[in-house]
């Protein structure tokens, strides 16, 4: 049986990928060029034909993993929402929202809290992506529920960063099941 009952699947649904995803030095495997979210974003993208939506804060985090990871912590401590390049302003026309990000102190970015809180959720089917080096899905998911009031969040996965490249099954397997 899938998500939606035996007779709908998931590529029948209009679908939106919201995340966050950074380049640049990363923890476990060094300087990339594509973000590990933003792969797995593209992944749901090929499998389910959803629209991508990248949230970019308007000053970039440090190239430098250090000096991201300190930035990412004061944002956190602040509790900034840090002003984005682009905002999204309606996603009316979506049944299914796929959110992602990366794992930046146990949560993600505050550019999505920034993001994700313009929006309304009210009846939409939201599954929830992180990339990790050890976090798993940290608290994204409740926080998800708490931020997107009136969604149904259904299952979560989180897919280790240095795997990503090995993972389009995995997140096939999950958006089928």
């Amino acid at each position: 049986m899938s998500l939606f009952g035996k007779k709908e699947s998931i590529k029948d649904k209009k679908s939106l990928v919201i995340y966050f995803s950074r380049a640049d030095e990363n923890y476990a495997v060094g300087n990339i060029e594509k973000g590990n979210t933003g792969v797995i974003a593209e992944y749901i993208r090929d499998i389910t034909g959803a629209d991508l939506f990248k949230v970019e804060p308007l000053k970039p985090y440090s190239k430098n993993y250090k000096e991201c990871c300190d930035e990412a912590a004061k944002e956190k401590k602040q509790n900034a929402r840090p002003e984005l390049k682009e905002y999204l302003n309606d996603i009316s026309e979506y049944e299914v929202i796929y959110i992602g990000s990366p794992i930046y102190w146990g949560t993600m970015p505050m550019c999505m809290f920034t993001q994700l809180e313009k929006l309304d959720f009210t009846g939409k089917k939201v599954m929830v992506f992180t990339t990790h080096e050890g976090s798993g899905l940290g608290n994204v998911v409740s926080d998800v529920k708490k931020i997107c009031k009136g969604a149904n969040v259904l299952d979560s996965l989180a897919i280790q960063g240095s795997h990503v490249h090995e993972a389009k099954r995995k997140v096939e397997n999950w958006i089928q099941n």
